[in-house]
């Protein structure tokens, strides 16, 4: 089996921090004879579109990424060529495949052998260390692309690559039963909408905290049991007590960009209770009661996307019907106006941007 690879491709690009987004039509293509051992060129069928990649192009986090730069990395496609020389590879021409925001690792360091492939000193991002999926072809690793379930679309499952498996890991590390009350800030929007599935696929009740109503109406499709609008609401950590019988949850995810779902969250959160940090405001910091925090025996994890078998776990889950990314697609050149959608909170759900289309 082979593949014709074309010399040039379209892309959206940001040449420089802080920059437009460019749609270019003849960006080069690395050729099959060009690929070094472990690598893959990927044609893309679908790409998810993450707050991620806006932080990416606006460059506010304390890490800067490459430029110029090619954002993405919710990435799905065919694999139509593998570097010479790649020895025992796990993937091969024809399959179907996606890529994560953890890009590549060594898979040989202490944090890598312990499950924590994200936290390899090595490790390559898609989208922001190295070129992702606002692409028709992408360069990607043999040893982390995930196999896509059959019969599961490439655009529904884009973006359980990142969302999914970001949210899929934070609740279950969250230290929660069946049937304990689980709070999720910013449940409407494309990684809480998912938060609130996989949390109702684990048996635990769901208390959405979210703004306006075509969010809440989102949520409470999903099987969120309460709905708190944080903008409406005189007092949200009396709102999540009185929803749980005056105790307060049992965890929170919060996946919400800003500062305040973390501070609120101590107060509402019962004794033994756990924290699951997971949104990345750029220059936010935690501010909570450590009195309170030891008096109350609340743990706080942070919880930074997924493993690669965290990544076969959600993927496994969302292709057997239990969590539906609700999405609309979108042509790449639209990138620019889904950002500016996202800065205004105007999201719900998640954009995939359909890559089959000719350019």
């Amino acid at each position: 089996m082979s593949y014709q690879i074309p010399q040039v491709q379209k892309v959206a690009i940001v040449q420089k921090t802080g920059g437009t987004i460019e749609i270019k039509n003849d960006y080069p293509v690395k050729q099959a004879d060009e690929l070094a051992p472990g690598e893959c060129l990927i044609k893309m069928e679908a790409s998810g579109c993450c707050h991620t990649d806006l932080h990416a192009a606006i460059g506010d986090w304390p890490v800067p990424p490459k430029t110029p730069l090619i954002g993405g990395h919710e990435g799905v496609g065919i694999v139509v060529a593998v570097g010479s020389n790649t020895n025992s590879s796990p993937v091969k021409l024809g399959d179907r495949v996606g890529i994560k925001w953890l890009a590549d690792s060594c898979l040989n360091c202490e944090d890598c052998r312990k499950g924590r492939e994200q936290n390899c000193a090595q490790c390559k991002l898609s989208g922001y260390t190295v070129d992702g999926t606002f692409a028709e072809y992408v360069v990607s690793y043999v040893n982390h692309v995930t196999p896509i379930p059959e019969g599961f679309p490439s655009d529904a499952a884009a973006s359980i690559l990142c969302a999914g498996v970001t949210v899929y890991r934070a609740i279950k590390y969250s230290q929660t039963s069946a049937g304990d009350w689980i709070v999720l800030p910013g449940a409407g929007g494309g990684l809480g909408h998912l938060a609130v599935q996989y949390a109702r696929a684990r048996g635990l009740r769901v208390i959405a905290i979210d703004s306006g109503a075509e969010k809440k109406k989102l949520c409470e499709s999903l099987g969120a049991e309460v709905w708190i609008d944080f903008k409406e609401s005189k007092n949200i950590v009396e709102d999540v007590k009185a929803a749980t019988g005056g105790f307060g949850a049992h965890s929170a995810v919060v996946t919400a960009a800003h500062s305040s779902g973390y501070t609120q969250a101590i107060d509402y959160l019962r004794p033994g209770a756990t924290l699951m940090a997971v949104g990345l405001p750029g220059d936010a910091t935690l501010n909570a009661s450590i009195f309170f925090t030891v008096f109350k025996s609340i743990s706080i994890l942070g919880s930074y996307v997924g493993n690669r078998q965290d990544a076969r776990e959600a993927l496994d889950i969302a292709a057997r019907g239990q969590v539906t990314v609700h999405f609309v697609s979108k042509d790449l050149k639209e990138l620019q106006n889904v950002y500016d959608g996202m800065s205004a909170g105007k999201v719900a759900g998640r954009v995939v941007f359909d890559l089959t289309k000719s350019s």
